[in-house]
């Protein structure tokens, strides 16, 4: 009984183990190798094993790669949750055992309906089931694309594709290298190492490609203000002014830039009980022929809150008057820090799901770009950056730039923050579109279209990030056409797969006779 418990746990073991190196290939690791070789090994592991026993391997994998690749979630829940370490653990535990069951479904149904070691197995239903199961996991229960293996190649040749067909596209490719080295694996033929090598030559020759330029006629002098302020003592009401002095006396040694731009929520109140102080600070950007974004909350008349972003200096007519409606308000918001999924179930269970600001509202899923000095800002609130299709719906013909402003302050000297900048730098790079990031506490950072990070300051510190930036002219086919031709081409891979897959008769009463064996 014991060799056969311990034969059954090696697969699942090895691929929590593999699961968890899968972390290495993202920030700030950056090993992204390590992306194509562990669905390389996974996909090895599914081999001759039932649907329930591929669906148990693919779960195991999940709880490896997310145990270790959002292990940041738990110093937020830890820190500011307000709940024994114990119950913090069991609430990271289920989070990560949801997020694994979309691997255990890739497993599943990867050996439920396309059981054979042929090619099309691997070429077509492998990466086509793999990126299906990546979208239902970016949707379902508002989604949460965090760690798509797309992401973890922005330094890769494959960073090239992105442009052309996003992150997702990047995606199905290193699915499809993974495939191919796994398929040239089990048949011992070396030629299908051809096609992933014809892939990564394939993005490499991309990077010439000039799908758009930088308008060397405009210019725009941006200072990004990082206060580092302490998130334990940020909405202390005795904190208030020392926290908005301090950004006003970084932002005056500036005056000079075009724009200054405050992170997420810089202002510890409610716009409309700190009117004074912002019709004065507007004033004093008038003066100085500058530009203040800074994100702050609001309230409207039905008292719903709202994590928003606020211009001043370019306010038209007598300057800054209180207009909730005015405002850009985040639309996808971070679930339990800005609102409770069944609100009415958990909010009596523990104070983590009381924490401050928890209860906001959610703004149009597209809105206005922000304007300020005569440049378009198209924003994403922290969170929303990592939602490709939100961010492209809301560029336009008109925008200069991409800014997302965030507090990561929240998940301290943990790898998320550079997680969350790695995925900025896609979104510049799907976009062609420069991207300015302002945060509390870093990552402070530009990437320039190229999805290179072009200007930085060191995390944790006080500082003030100066660059002069040209938007740029140009679209990318990205841009243009979104996702609708990927999701075309794996309908058609999907069906094609299915109308291709035949069960020889032995086969099946192979699997049959596993599946009796499990029970």
């Amino acid at each position: 009984m014991i060799k056969i418990v311990t034969h059954r746990l090696k697969r699942p073991i090895a691929a929590a183990f593999i699961g968890a190196l899968t972390t290495l290939a993202f920030a700030p690791y950056d090993f992204w190798p390590l992306a194509i070789l562990s669905p390389l090994l996974l996909l090895l592991l599914f081999q001759n094993q039932s649907r329930k026993q591929a669906g148990w391997i693919g779960f195991c994998w999940g709880l490896g790669q997310f145990g270790t690749g959002i292990s940041w979630v738990h110093v937020s829940i830890d820190s500011f949750g307000g709940m024994p370490e114990i119950a913090t653990i069991i609430l990271m535990s289920l989070l990560v055992a949801y997020l694994a069951f979309y691997p255990a479904l890739f497993g599943w149904a990867l050996n439920r309906f396309f059981p054979h070691t042929d090619q099309t197995r691997f070429f077509l239903a492998a990466p086509t089931l793999w990126l299906i199961c990546d979208w239902l996991r970016g949707w379902v229960f508002t989604g949460f694309p965090w760690l798509w293996l797309g992401y973890s190649q922005i330094n890769s040749p494959l960073a090239y594709f992105a442009p052309i067909g996003g992150v997702k596209l990047l995606t199905l490719l290193t699915l499809i290298c993974s495939a191919a080295f796994c398929y040239m694996w089990l048949k011992r033929n070396w030629n299908y190492a051809l096609i992933p090598l014809i892939i990564l030559a394939t993005g490499y020759g991309l990077k010439s490609a000039h799908w758009v330029t930088p308008d060397t006629d405009r210019v725009a002098k941006i200072a990004l203000i990082q206060g580092n302020i302490d998130q334990a003592k940020k909405w202390l009401p005795g904190e208030r002014w020392p926290t908005l002095m301090k950004y006003v006396d970084l932002t005056r040694q500036n005056w000079d830039a075009d724009i200054i731009i405050w992170p997420e929520a810089a202002i510890p109140a409610i716009e409309s009980q700190v009117g004074t102080f912002l019709t004065n600070l507007d004033h004093a950007a008038r003066i100085h022929n500058s530009s203040i974004i800074t994100g702050v909350i609001n309230i409207d008349d039905h008292k719903r809150f709202y994590n928003s972003v606020l211009t001043l200096g370019d306010t038209p007519g007598d300057g800054y008057h209180y207009d909730v409606s005015a405002r850009y308000h985040k639309h996808h918001l971070l679930p339990f820090g800005e609102f409770v999924p069944f609100e009415s179930l958990l909010r009596p269970i523990a104070p983590l799901f009381n924490l401050p600001m928890s209860s906001f509202s959610a703004g149009r899923y597209i809105q206005p770009n922000i304007i300020a000095h005569g440049f378009s800002f198209a924003p994403a609130l922290c969170y929303e950056i990592i939602f490709g299709d939100q961010i492209r719906a809301n560029v336009n013909d008109t925008t200069d730039f991409i800014l997302t402003q965030s507090n990561d302050a929240w998940f301290g000297h943990s790898i998320g923050p550079l997680q969350h900048m790695e995925i900025a730098r896609m979104r510049a790079l799907e976009l062609g579109k420069p991207v300015i990031r302002s945060t509390n506490n870093g990552v402070t950072a530009i990437t320039d279209y190229l999805g290179n990070m072009t200007y930085t300051i060191p995390q944790f510190e006080t500082g003030v990030l100066r660059a002069d930036i040209h938007p740029t002219e140009g679209e990318t086919p990205y841009y243009v056409m979104g996702s609708w031709p990927l999701y075309l081409w794996l309908v058609i891979s999907l069906i094609w797969a299915w109308r291709r897959q035949k069960t020889p008769p032995n086969h099946s009463m192979s699997l049959e006779k596993t599946e009796q064996n499990d029970v």
